[in-house]
């Protein structure tokens, strides 16, 4: 805890022969990154056509899921679903080497791709068929005004026919250009269509060229006419009788593809999971370098799985690997990936740490504080009780659902479930219950109109009293990371930076809070405290900045001062829950009473806006809490003392949802 996993640095110099079952046991076991070598007298290596097949048949299979995948017969859903997902039953493949594998998705292939190819191609041949003759169908219904069979409307012989639209205001000048380059030799019908007019131009084809400029100077938009005799009319008849022959002809084409969907749908996604990792498996060739008979790799795992990979390496090598397993030296601090070591309580506030940064190697990991400081100023925040039970009953069943998985909503859930106590907790101190419902109820239950739920304060009658607590909150969190990051400089042989950076944020902290005490014994103390606080503030100044001391001593004071009364959106937020939470009160009290004749219309009305209305409140204000509380992690409190500038551990790992290996190392023959 407060330490990231203690990393160590492995190098392995092995047998070619071993090169793919070695990648494969790491890639399934997860535990090691892999770095790039930077050796010299070895070459790089390279995929092999194996491994360029496998990225072309992922390609490839991932193309036949994408279709099937549109016309798969969905199972569950809804908000069951979301809450309580299923898991993906995993089919087992007996891993044998990359050879047999590729030969295994070559023969699936050569059974499953022609037939899923051939109705994909019926299908798209079909809908291409549809929507030509629902264009066909369109036009005709537009030519439909000039009541003209459609043979006059095509070119024959020695007549150019051009069908088209120009915009109203160029009709004039396009008749006229027309006349002008044509001599007089033009016939012409026109049809109004709204900002637009409908043409038939009728000319001589010798004067095609001079026609076709004019069309094109005015924007002439042509019409293809579709084939067919009769009148327009006639022919939408046809048309649509065409239409619906091909609608069926694509609906038994669906069905075909269900049934295909039905059959293939699995294995396909199952081979296009193996393949995609048999790509991602050799994207790392590259950072390996090898001699005609070996190959070497490098990388970092933490020091708790070293026993394991050791092992696993001896067994996949038959023994014939040399295992060098060393200490990272403090030349290599900044290129140690990072992976975080918490308790099963803190791991899922991780992911707030990681949305941020994850420490250097030598930083301290802040995840437990914000565990605690995160949940507790959401709780401050949204200050509601009722509010703070809503949000813990959804985040229940989502990390109910969703522990088996441990994904991103299994972790937020968390979060906010932790969150949601705190939103309780402060709810009860602050007596608010749907903001003032709770006393409403409490007052007609005891006919008293001044009785309430005990509380500590009233957020919106004594305003002044919330604002002192949030920023007494603040100074506490602001202590606490300048502390931290005394520390940490100090332990990491930065005594200037501890001495003039973060001790005099400290003493100036301790004497705010002894001058708020107005213990007159402590106002010497107190002084002593911030002037001492201010001198090394003005020292450490000095020697950053040179000349501009003067401007920044200013500036990164008010800073300072800025940061903290930052904090007073602790008491903003918390007054906004309780003013939102009141406004939908009075609204539903204020169509309570309305009657027609007998039936009591107001309770209804009133029902559903004091349900939607607090709803809609838990909703925004609980989006409201949930940013404004990262902002004060992310900005006030890392600002004291945390970069987030470390590099996230990214095993070499195999992605599997739907496949499991079964490899040689693991017990096969």
């Amino acid at each position: 805890m407060f330490r990231p996993e203690e990393m160590v640095k492995i190098d392995v110099i092995t047998l070619n022969r071993y090169k793919d079952a070695l990648l494969t046991y790491l890639h399934e076991a997860g535990l090691v990154e892999i770095r790039e070598l930077d050796v010299k007298i070895a070459q790089r290596d390279t995929p092999n056509e194996y491994h360029r097949k496998a990225a072309s048949y992922s390609i490839t299979i991932s193309r036949l899921a994408d279709f099937l995948r549109a016309y798969r017969k969905t199972r569950g859903g809804g908000i069951k679903e979301f809450f309580f997902p299923k898991e993906k039953p995993k089919k087992t493949y007996r891993y044998e080497g990359i050879e047999k594998l590729i030969k295994d998705t070559e023969e699936f292939l050569a059974k499953a791709e022609p037939e899923i190819k051939a109705v994909e191609g019926r299908i798209s041949s079909l809908q291409s068929e549809i929507e030509r003759i629902k264009e066909s169908i369109s036009i005709l219904k537009l030519l439909s005004v000039f009541k003209l069979p459609v043979k006059y409307l095509r070119h024959s012989g020695i007549v150019e026919v051009s069908v088209g639209s120009v915009e109203k205001v160029k009709f004039s000048a396009l008749v006229e250009d027309l006349k002008m380059a044509t001599e007089g030799r033009i016939a012409l019908a026109s049809r109004d269509a709204g900002d637009k007019v409908l043409l038939v131009i009728a000319t001589l084809s010798r004067d095609h060229d001079k026609v076709n400029s004019v069309l094109a100077k005015h924007s002439f938009e042509k019409i293809e006419v579709p084939d067919g005799d009769g009148t327009p009319e006639e022919l939408v008849t046809d048309y649509q009788r065409k239409l619906d022959a091909k609608l069926r002809e694509l609906e038994n084409a669906k069905k075909e593809a269900e049934k295909l969907a039905e059959k293939y749908y699995e294995d396909v996604v199952f081979y296009q999971e193996l393949m995609e990792n048999e790509r991602d498996k050799a994207s790392v060739l590259p950072m390996l370098a090898r001699t005609n008979m070996t190959f070497a790799l490098t990388g970092w795992l933490p020091r708790v799985d070293v026993p394991k990979i050791l092992e696993g390496i001896k067994k996949v090598t038959k023994g014939k690997a040399y295992i060098n397993i060393r200490e990272p030296t403090k030349d290599e601090i900044e290129e140690i990936p990072i992976k975080l070591k918490n308790p099963r309580w803190a791991r899922p506030f991780e992911m707030l740490t990681e949305m941020y940064g994850v420490p250097r190697y030598d930083e301290i990991d802040p995840t437990p504080i914000i565990a605690f400081t995160y949940s507790f100023f959401f709780g401050f925040m949204l200050t509601d009780f009722m509010y703070g039970l809503i949000v813990g009953i959804v985040a229940a069943l989502l990390v109910k659902g969703h522990k088996k998985f441990n994904d991103g909503t299994y972790k937020f859930a968390y979060t906010l479930l932790v969150s949601s106590f705190f939103t309780m907790l402060m709810g009860i101190l602050f007596g608010s219950y749907f903001g003032n419902a709770g006393d409403i109820v409490l007052q007609y239950i005891t006919g008293n109109p001044n009785a309430h739920f005990p509380r500590i304060a009233d957020t919106l009658k004594d305003p002044m009293f919330v604002l002192m607590l949030a920023l007494a909150i603040g100074l506490a969190h602001l202590f606490t990371g300048y502390t931290i990051g005394f520390i940490v400089k100090w332990k990491n042989g930065d005594r200037k930076g501890a001495v003039f950076e973060q001790l005099p944020w400290m003493l100036i902290i301790i004497s705010i809070v002894l001058f708020a005490t107005k213990n007159a014994s402590l106002m010497l103390p107190a002084k002593a405290l911030f002037g001492v606080g201010i001198v090394l503030f003005a020292i450490g100044e000095i020697m950053a900045n040179g000349g501009l001391a003067a401007l920044m001593i200013i500036s990164d004071f008010f800073g300072f001062v800025g940061t903290w009364l930052s904090y007073a959106r602790l008491m903003a937020l918390a007054l906004a829950t309780s003013g939102i939470a009141m406004v939908v009160n009075v609204l539903a009290a204020m169509v309570w009473g309305i009657k027609i004749s007998i039936v009591p219309l107001g309770i209804a009305i009133g029902i559903i806006i004091f349900i939607g209305g607090q709803l809609f409140s838990t909703a925004i204000n609980a989006l409201g809490a949930f940013v404004h509380s990262l902002r004060l992690q992310y900005v006030e409190f890392f600002g004291t003392f945390y970069s987030g500038d470390g590099k996230p551990f990214t095993p070499f790992k195999s992605k599997r949802e739907v496949s499991k290996l079964e490899l040689k190392a693991d017990g096969g023959a």
